[in-house]
């Protein structure tokens, strides 16, 4: 498992753990990153939000949410 933030550009993961208080829980889950959703980071930059996409959208998160977000290998 790594955290979102150091994945590099065209990773794939499925998200395995989110840490954060109850609002960022909530917001997260709202936009659709829930245990278990594959993702793919499309940018990450240093200094830089980091762009992903997931349930066909992309969406760009700041590293520090990142850092509250845990992927591990891809679901079979």
């Amino acid at each position: 498992m790594k955290k979102l933030s150091e994945a590099k550009n065209g990773e794939q993961g499925v998200i395995s753990d989110i840490q954060g208080d109850t609002r960022f829980l909530s917001r997260v889950t709202s936009i659709g990153l829930t245990l278990g959703c594959p993702v793919t980071v499309l940018q990450n930059e240093k200094k830089r939000p980091i762009l992903i996409y997931s349930r066909d959208s992309m969406v760009a998160l700041n590293r520090e949410e990142c850092d509250k977000i845990r992927i591990g290998g891809q679901r079979g």
